[in-house]
Order: C-alpha cells, then sequence, then structure tokens
C-alpha cells in the first residue's frame, strides 16, 4: 500500500482514485451477449456455459435429486453455521416490516400508503473464485419476507455442470427452488428478457463482475430495475492508537482477497499507526490462500495519514465507502458525522466480515462512491410503496375549491372541471 501523508483536499480524489472501469469497452462485449440471449433463449445460455464456464450443460435448472445430493455434502458445522446467520439476518429484516400508513389529513381526506411485493425477482449468486452461499441468505431472506412470488436465482456452474453444495443448501433452507446453471452477463440476460427455462423478473439483485454490473445497467434500459449499480467491493479503516494492528490490518486484507480489483484504505490517524499495521499486513498477507489475489489488491490500496480528525470525516465522507470501519477513541461521536457509507462498522471487535456473514446486516451495499446516493439492500429493496386516497363528501366540499384553483391557475382546466362536476353535482342533489 503506498502512504500519503496529510493530503490537501484537492489531492483527495487523486489520492483515493479508484480502480478504472472502462464501461464503454465493457458494453460492446456484454451488448451481443444479451441481444443473443434475447434471440436464442435457452440455447444462447448453454452455449455461453461452454464458452466462458468450460462446460457442457445438458438442464439449466437445477433438480431436486441435485439439491438433495448437494445437502448430504455440506458438513454439519457449516449448516449450524448458516443457520444460526439465516437467524440473525431475518430478525433483522423482519423487524424492518412496515405498518400501513392511514392518516386523515383533514375531515374527509384520508391518505394511505402500503408496502406491496415486487412479483417477481432475480438473484444473481457469484460462483466463481468465491461461490458466495452467504448472498442467498442476503437477497433470499428478505424476497420471502416481502412476501415476492416468485424469485428465481442464476449462479455459474463449475466445470463439471455443478452448483456449490452450500449455494443449493442455502437456497433449499430458505425455500428458492427455481435455480438456474447460468452466471455472468448472460444470466442477467436471461433474467431481463426471459427464455424457455428462465422467467423474465421485474428486479435483479446481487454483486457481480465488470460484465454482470454492465449487464444490470442495461438491464435497467429494457424496463428491469436493479438494486443499485455496483463496482469492485471496497473497505476504508479508520484507526487511531486506540485501534488494535493486527484487527486493523485483517480488516483490509478480509476486502482484499476478494478480488484483484478491491480496493482497501486505510486513514490513520499518525505515522506510527501505519507503521504498525503495516507490519501486520506483511506478517498475515503471508498465510493467506488467497494471498496472490490480496497482493495485487493492496498494490492498488493506500494508507492516508491524516491527524486532524474533522479533515479525516471530511475525506471518508466525500470517499463514501462500501464499508467503513471505525477504530478510534471517540467512535461515537465520528460515526454520529458519518453520512456517506454503505455500512458502518464500530469498533475492534467489529470486523466488516461479521455483516458479511451473520450479524443481521445486509452485504450487498452500495460500491464506487454510490453510498453517497443510494442504501445497501434491505427489506424496502423487495417492495415498493403504492399510496391510496379516500375522500368524502364532506372531503370534497373542503378541499374541493383549493384544487379548483390550483388547476386554474395551471391551465388545466379538465383537472378543475374533475372537482368542478363533483361539487355542482352535490349541490343539486
Amino acid at each position: 500500500m503506498k502512504t500519503i501523508l496529510n493530503p490537501t483536499k484537492s489531492e483527495w480524489k487523486k489520492a483515493l482514485k479508484r480502480p478504472v472501469q472502462k464501461t464503454k469497452d465493457i458494453e460492446k462485449i456484454v451488448k451481443p451477449i444479451m441481444r443473443k440471449v434475447k434471440r436464442l433463449g435457452d440455447k444462447a445460455l448453454i452455449k455461453f456455459a461452454l464458452e466462458y464456464d468450460h462446460v457442457q450443460i445438458d438442464k439449466l435448472m437445477v433438480s431436486v435429486e441435485e439439491v438433495r445430493k448437494a445437502k448430504e455434502l455440506v458438513s454439519n458445522e457449516l449448516k449450524e453455521a448458516i443457520l444460526l446467520a439465516k437467524e440473525n439476518i431475518k430478525k433483522f429484516h423482519e423487524a424492518q416490516v412496515q405498518e400501513e400508513l392511514s392518516l386523515e389529513v383533514m375531515p374527509g381526506v384520508t391518505c394511505m400508503r402500503k408496502s406491496i411485493a415486487i412479483q417477481k425477482v432475480g438473484l444473481y449468486i457469484p460462483g466463481g473464485t468465491a461461490p458466495l452461499f452467504s448472498t442467498v441468505l442476503m437477497l433470499g431472506i428478505p424476497a420471502n419476507i416481502a412476501g415476492c412470488e416468485e424469485i428465481v436465482l442464476c449462479t455459474p456452474p463449475d466445470k463439471e455442470g455443478n452448483i456449490h453444495p452450500a449455494i443449493l443448501y442455502t437456497a433449499d433452507l430458505i425455500g428458492i427452488d427455481k435455480i438456474v446453471k447460468a452466471g455472468g452477463a448472460q444470466a442477467i440476460a436471461a433474467l431481463t428478457y426471459g427464455t424457455e427455462s428462465v422467467p423474465k423478473v421485474d428486479k435483479i439483485f446481487g454483486p457481480g463482475n465488470q460484465y454482470v454490473t454492465a449487464a444490470k445497467q442495461l438491464a435497467v434500459k429494457k424496463g428491469v430495475s436493479i438494486d443499485m449499480p455496483a463496482g469492485p467491493s471496497e473497505v476504508l479503516v479508520y484507526a487511531d492508537s486506540s485501534a488494535v494492528p493486527a484487527f486493523v490490518a485483517a480488516d483490509l486484507l478480509s476486502q482484499a482477497e476478494h478480488g484483484v480489483d478491491s480496493q482497501v484504505i486505510l486513514v490513520a490517524s499518525t505515522e506510527k499507526v501505519a507503521e504498525k499495521v503495516e507490519k501486520e499486513l506483511e506478517k498475515q498477507l503471508a498465510e493467506l490462500p488467497r494471498k496472490e489475489i490480496a497482493k495485487r489488491a493492496l498494490e492498488n490500496s493506500v494508507t492516508v495519514i491524516i491527524g486532524n480528525e474533522e479533515k479525516a470525516i471530511q475525506l471518508i465522507n466525500d470517499y463514501a465507502p462500501e464499508h467503513l470501519i471505525i477504530c478510534v477513541s471517540n467512535e461515537e461521536e465520528v460515526v454520529s458525522r458519518i453520512v456517506n457509507a454503505g455500512s458502518v462498522f464500530i469498533g475492534n471487535y467489529t470486523p466488516e466480515s461479521a455483516g458479511d456473514y451473520a450479524s443481521g446486516t445486509n452485504h450487498t451495499l452500495p460500491t464506487y462512491g454510490y453510498a453517497k446516493s443510494y442504501s445497501g439492500v434491505s427489506l424496502d429493496s423487495f417492495v415498493k410503496k403504492i399510496t391510496y386516497q379516500k375522500i368524502t363528501e364532506e372531503g370534497i366540499k373542503s378541499l374541493g375549491p383549493t384544487i379548483e384553483i390550483m388547476a386554474a391557475n395551471e391551465l388545466l382546466e379538465a383537472h378543475k372541471n374533475a372537482v368542478s362536476l363533483r361539487l355542482k353535482y352535490l349541490e343539486d342533489n
């Protein structure tokens, strides 16, 4: 990690520059894939599985027998861990259920709002270098709580044509039975257009590589909603002398091992803090199975030393990290001033991996600075809010003249007339 000492505000953008996403170049590759899936359906998915995943797929949909066999391959230890994570995630997302709102704003005029589940949702679960069965929990559980009628899960097969057993076990555990052996941009295309086997959905969720991300953004242009724009995963750790260097290093590495394009940032209060963390990074990196991936990610990452807390907080909010870990002595004060972050982890004993797996919060979060305007996935992501209104005779008599005046002044005579006719009717009867 390169180190930058007390950069000025004008230097922040360059110092914390994220890995470049060549969107136009990626779209040139993704658009033909999308078109081919739209035109050829299942045949295209089978062709792309051979081309990109190097496997011949006979049946795209996972069978009941495959799920049964997969459940036997998952250790009891992992099953217990998944069950505990499931309960925590379920509790936290069930607590997000909102009661129907009904308010009489004036006599005879009642306004209401209700959450309605999005009917058909598609969940994309990466299965390449790391099979993310935890994402099945993060997306499937709130989809179930919301009451989505149809849940379709897409994930790439291995070279034997199988889906990772933990992904199948977790999907079965939460009641997802439409599982498609398809990954990459072609899976997003299938969810966007529908094929003989894959239902067309209304909204697509889930992380993925740059091709998946580009395909999701193209899906929006075809009338399918997505959870959020997303890029490579990232973490920022803000640490002072109260932080445990080994913990900070472990958190940085846990993000770095995601992929070579991941970005990790350390904002340290002093050079001494930074040096201690750097030593721990070297020691822990040597022991990691995915050390080559983490090492390359660290080459694109940076340590920023800022002694002034006010400036440090400004830098954090300007960067808007996906994951933000706060390890400073006055954590409550600092946390209260954070306005841009996907998810915040507070204190020495709150690793980012807790949120990734089992604490209860959702790990599908905005990256690439989108935390300035997007929230992470929650129960709200799987519902839409519909408003209603009911006006009585008394209500239209009271509110009607106001509507007439406003409509007339906007020169919308038909709007005014819709009220005037009713008022005249009530006057005559």
